[in-house]
């Protein structure tokens, strides 16, 4: 299946053989969400995910040096009745579970700030680095609404529901040095040098098995789900998945005589 690429509000680019690059691309408004956007990453991680080895990672990154994402577009939502308030949501709900659903790793480079449904984004990402000066919030309360795109799940779940009440409720924002300490992001990198941080990463993820990574992943994702004995029987199953293939063939013959395996995802 070919992998779209051209979109209004997103840049696709296979930055490298086997990295997907993509940015969000509304730096005019903060790189905020519309129904455009919306759309366009449903389709683009819809496709990703019906072509699992098309891509070894996938990095998701802002334009501009300024946001990673501002949430929902406001002024989009200015006058819009209940209806198509809601059908715009149950829209943007599909857009987190594409998101989530990503095949391989999906790294998010978080060039400036996250707010509401933009850290709501960057929590689907497998992991996330974070630019210095970067901050983040879940403001929704602040404009009448609730965290909607998992935020009250994935927040409590990286940080403790102690400290995520207090930043859910509140509404305000919190530093990188915040993000890094709670778990929320991984890494943070010097200004400009975001992107390059997750792509160095990125290729050292490439580098390895592909089947065993998108194993792993879904060992981990479904695993946390469940209780600890369910989660180990799901590990197993997930990995006598990789006893008959090649790549684990190769990685045992690479070693035993002194060089790099070759893995092509078969």
């Amino acid at each position: 299946m070919t992998i779209p690429t051209r979109f209004e509000t997103l840049l696709v680019e296979e930055r490298e053989p086997g990295l997907l690059l993509v940015t969000l691309n509304r730096p005019q408004r903060a790189n905020a969400m519309n129904t455009t956007m919306g759309e366009e990453i449903i389709a683009l991680f819809g496709a990703l995910e019906s072509a699992p080895d098309a891509h070894r990672c996938v990095i998701l990154t802002g334009a501009g040096d300024r946001s990673f994402c501002a949430g929902a577009d406001l002024k989009e939502r200015d006058g819009m009745d209940d209806a198509a308030f809601a059908r715009q949501h149950y829209m943007f709900e599909r857009m987190m579970r594409a998101l989530l659903a990503c095949p391989p790793p999906l790294i998010g480079a978080l060039n400036g700030a996250a707010f509401a449904g933009g850290l709501e984004i960057a929590m689907s990402c497998d992991f996330c680095y974070a630019a210095e000066g970067a901050r983040f919030a879940l403001t929704e309360v602040t404009r009448g609404i609730m965290p909607g795109g998992g935020g009250t799940q994935h927040l409590p779940r990286a940080i403790g529901a102690r400290r995520a009440k207090e930043a859910i409720f509140t509404g305000e924002p919190f530093s990188a040095e915040e993000a890094l300490a709670w778990g929320i992001v991984n890494r943070i990198c010097a200004p400009g040098q975001v992107l390059e941080e997750a792509l160095a990463t990125a290729r050292r993820i490439a580098a390895n098995a592909p089947i065993s990574i998108r194993q792993a992943k879904k060992s981990i994702d479904h695993g946390l789900q469940t209780d600890l004995r369910t989660g180990m029987h799901f590990e197993i199953e997930a990995y006598y998945q990789l006893i008959p293939t090649e790549d684990r063939r190769e990685g045992i013959a690479a070693y035993n005589e002194k060089r790099v395996p070759q893995f092509r995802g078969r």
